[in-house]
């Protein structure tokens, strides 16, 4: 699945962003954030994605940084959110607000996003709070809640409700066992050796 797209921004609408790229124009649907800082029409811009499929219908979602993405995704495991709740919430709060009313268990400033009540808010800080995904943006540097070659297993593993920094130490120890080495870029993870990992990483988690 691809990450981002890179190209032109050929027209912006309320909750929309159009981007061409090689003669291919793209819809995604964006927070009024992602349009305040992707530019004007006319201009170059690197859009991440995410691809909203079901069998009757298919939506791409854009974000202007891996970061509003992450936060998107982990307000998708909060029960009753969708992906159109998700945009409205990033629409109205701005990352690091939400993050902070999470953490802080800020009734108040939740529920101040529409369609966001009491009771909602509350599944919010239960399923967020101190589970955020998080980039370390330093140069060089990769802290624990910074993003990894194996995401995919840590995410699934905190989805089962272990602790993310936990699962990421479980997975990093799995994938030394198996001689799973990660260079500069990244590192190669097959089919089989991933849930290899997964295996492992689970094994541990539930001892």
């Amino acid at each position: 699945m691809f990450n981002s797209v890179s190209g032109t921004i050929t027209a912006k609408h309320p909750s929309a962003i159009y981007l061409e790229n090689n003669g291919i124009e793209w819809d995604f649907q964006v927070s009024s954030a992602a349009l305040d800082r992707l530019g004007p029409v006319g201009s170059t811009a690197r859009i991440y994605s995410w691809l909203y499929h079901r069998e009757d219908q298919m939506r791409l979602f854009g974000f202007y940084s891996v970061e509003e993405r992450n936060l998107f995704l982990d307000l998708l495991k909060v029960d009753g959110i969708g992906p159109k709740q998700a945009v409205k919430i990033l629409s109205s709060i701005p990352c690091a607000e939400l993050e902070a009313a999470l953490e802080a268990e800020d009734l108040s400033r939740l529920e101040s996003a529409p369609g966001i009540g009491k009771k909602t808010a509350q599944k919010m800080i239960l399923a967020l709070k101190g589970k955020l995904t998080r980039i370390d943006s330093s140069p060089g540097k990769r802290g624990k809640d910074a993003q990894t070659p194996f995401d995919d297993i840590v995410n699934a593993l905190s989805d089962m409700g272990f602790d993310r920094k936990l699962a990421l130490e479980a997975v990093e120890s799995s994938a030394a066992s198996l001689g799973v080495k990660i260079s500069a870029s990244g590192a190669s993870v097959g089919h089989e050796k991933e849930q290899e990992l997964f295996r492992q990483a689970l094994v541990a988690l539930s001892s």
